[in-house]
């Protein structure tokens, strides 16, 4: 029976034999593949090395469940890397790489990229179409800044920051949200609040004649041709105004803040995105999703998701950071 609780995935995934059918049955739903001709016919297992054969001979004949996934090349057990996903996906405030260093048995550099390369899976790329909608629910559009606070500062650079363009803000990484009430969030980590920079996110990700709420800060960019654009003004201390408010996205900022600054401490602003993304995926799979229905949906998307360690670090041709 497959698990449904952490402690029940400890037990069950610590058996090899059921990591690889939980795996099988969501990566190849319909039957095991040749991930590099596509046979299906002829498919044959070799139990002593863990692998497949297809029957046609060309190169990579053979492959593994870790073959195009994020686990490709990886030394690491499925067992370790499928508790992992639980974990992260299912912590509501995220988990840190010392916390799964601890846990599944293997170093904290180890754990960090482990982490980073489910971080990938958790992006998501095809959004499904726009939010909003004439006839549908209000649409939410904030920006928060994320960085250390001035008070934990020396003294000397405290009065720089504080006497700064913006306040404090303008050292800090800026990332925007787009959130359809009682619907999904769409994040990016933008260079500036430029009104070019937010109308182009938000024309993107909003259908045309929603209706959409933000603070006093949207009468820079608001598109009164598209949109219909109410604020509220917390300048003045105006938070609520009939049906006009913010709380929705504010709600998911303080979620995001509370997982960076109390689990993770520390973001570098190139590695912020993937923190949003993951912390995104939880939101838009919160409940009636349980916990081992979000896990199997993580399962199902690891395939063409490779990470290398690279990449991730900026050293392979191609990267694209934060901003």
């Amino acid at each position: 029976m497959e698990p449904t609780t952490l402690q029940e995935a400890i037990v069950y995934f610590d058996n090899p034999d059921n990591c690889r059918e939980y795996l099988v049955a969501r990566r190849w739903p319909n039957g095991v593949e040749c991930p590099t001709c596509g046979n299906k016919e002829g498919i044959g297992f070799l139990k002593v090395q863990n692998r497949w054969q297809c029957r046609y001979k060309h190169a990579k004949r053979q492959f593994s469940l870790k073959t195009g996934t994020i686990f490709e090349e990886s030394p690491i057990g499925l067992d370790k890397w499928l508790l992992a996903m639980w974990m992260i996906c299912n912590c509501k405030n995220g988990v840190s790489s010392y916390e799964i260093a601890r846990d599944v048995k293997v170093t904290q550099k180890t754990a960090w990229f482990i982490l980073q390369r489910i971080r990938k899976v958790m992006q998501d790329e095809s959004h499904g179409g726009k939010l909003g909608g004439p006839d549908g629910p209000e649409v939410e559009v904030d920006e928060t800044y994320i960085g250390g606070k001035a008070r934990n500062m020396d003294a000397s650079k405290k009065v720089k920051v504080m006497n700064g363009r913006r306040g404090g803000s303008e050292h800090k990484a800026i990332v925007l949200g787009v959130l359809e009430r009682k619907g999904n969030v769409r994040t990016k980590v933008i260079g500036n609040t430029t009104k070019t920079e937010i109308r182009d996110h938000v024309k993107a990700h909003v259908e045309v004649g929603s209706q959409i709420n933000s603070d006093e800060a949207g009468s820079r960019w608001k598109m009164e041709d598209q949109f219909i654009h109410e604020m509220v003004n917390h300048s003045a201390q105006e938070y609520v105004r009939d049906n006009v408010h913010t709380n929705g996205i504010e709600n998911f900022w303080s979620l995001l803040k509370r997982g960076l600054n109390g689990t993770y401490v520390s973001v570098e602003p190139f590695h912020l995105f993937r923190y949003v993304d993951e912390q995104a995926f939880r939101y838009n799979n919160r409940g009636p999703m349980t916990d081992a229905q979000r896990f199997s949906y993580l399962c199902r998307k690891v395939v063409g998701k490779r990470l290398t360690y690279a990449e991730l670090t900026g050293k392979e041709a191609g990267y694209q950071g934060a901003f």
